[in-house]
């Protein structure tokens, strides 16, 4: 069952049981809690009174707006991260208190989840920054289309060699 406003979709079990997602706060949870138990009041069946209403999972995204090295994140922090490309582009970071897990991408997008309120997830964030700016790219290639920052790379594109190889490469940077 979905609701428009708080924005919220529930699971609702044979149980009784449901489980709310999608909402962006605790507040905005319990509002949908509610709205949900006065729809399937509604339709004829009794809700409780008293709800046993608790958080279970806060999960929380930014970008860091630089580049990450990964390789050299796992290497020093192995007991905590794991990093398979392979089988999944983003690092795994278990932090131990507050107990939560980072996803983190090369791209400098992280995921935070398993917090159980958002000071967990502020207080997570706060302790793994200082770490994850020691594992900042320094130099980043350019990007397909935009000039190369690298001061090698101009002076060769621009030696006047007429091999097929240097012409290639010079077609490519004038796109």
């Amino acid at each position: 069952m979905r609701l428009r406003e708080p924005r919220a979709t529930a699971l609702i079990f044979s149980s009784g049981k449901m489980c709310i997602t999608g909402v962006k706060s605790a507040h905005n949870a319990t509002l949908a809690t509610k709205k949900f138990a006065y729809i399937i009041e509604r339709v004829g069946f009794k809700p409780q009174e008293f709800m046993d209403f608790k958080v279970q999972n806060m999960v929380g995204t930014t970008d860091l707006g630089f580049p990450l090295r990964l390789e050299g994140l796992v290497y020093a922090h192995s007991t905590f991260a794991s990093y398979e490309p392979e089988l999944f582009p983003g690092l795994i970071y278990r932090l131990v208190s507050p107990r939560v897990v980072f996803l983190i991408f090369v791209s400098g997008k992280i995921v935070i989840t398993g917090a159980k309120n958002e000071n967990d997830l502020s207080q997570a964030f706060t302790k793994l920054y200082p770490v994850l700016v020691e594992y900042r790219k320094n130099q980043v290639g350019s990007l397909p289309g935009m000039p190369s920052t690298l001061p090698n790379a101009a002076a060769t594109l621009s030696d006047g060699a007429s091999s097929k190889g240097n012409d290639s490469r010079r077609e490519m940077a004038d796109v």
